[in-house]
């Protein structure tokens, strides 16, 4: 038996049920500013705020929009050897380490004081224990930055769960949303 169209429904709907945007998607999509994207993000992998970070290439550099802190916290050289985003935006590749604390990689930005409206749930001495780091492409295959989710604790056990493959696949939806976004077109 076929079901018939309802006379109230509109075409935006009949699109939807055609081609379903997942809510993940439509929550991203809506955040027209980087922290809110971010934001989001957060609430998508259950990380605190400050376990998000999205950076801008520009002029061979990656900048960070978010966490807000380190906005003055220098630049990332995209030729830097041991700077995890500038591998992750050179080989345009995600990168996945559940076992971070073991990865020689440039700590700089770890030692930055940053804000943690979630304080009472992250001892002060957290480090980063488990990474996800995905390049920020547009269609003509140009790098507009990087994204990264990382748990922090005071070990891999205390951070929190493994990222997985799905949450792999979530992060390279949103990489795919935020090259659509103007904040980060804007860089030149």
């Amino acid at each position: 038996m076929q079901k018939q169209k309802s006379a109230s429904g509109s075409g935006a709907a009949m699109a939807a049920a055609v081609a379903p945007i997942s809510s993940v998607e439509y929550v991203l999509k809506q955040a027209e500013t980087a922290e809110k994207f971010c934001q989001a993000l957060a609430k998508l992998f259950a990380v605190r705020r400050n376990e998000v970070a999205l950076l801008q290439l520009e002029k061979g550099l990656l900048r960070f929009l978010c966490p807000a802190e380190l906005k003055t916290a220098g630049a990332i050289p995209i030729s830097s050897s041991n700077a995890i985003a500038a591998h992750t935006a050179s080989t345009k590749k995600v990168e996945v380490f559940n076992g971070f604390a073991k990865v020689k990689h440039a700590s700089v930005f770890e030692t930055v004081k940053l804000t943690n409206p979630e304080a009472s749930e992250e001892p002060e001495y957290a480090t980063i224990q488990k990474l996800m780091s995905a390049p920020v492409v547009d269609p003509n295959k140009k790098v507009l930055g990087v994204v990264q989710i990382c748990r922090k604790g005071c070990d891999a056990a205390t951070a929190g769960p493994d990222f997985t493959q799905d949450d792999v696949r979530q992060l390279e939806t949103a990489a795919e949303i935020l090259a659509k976004t103007p904040f980060m077109k804007a860089a030149k």
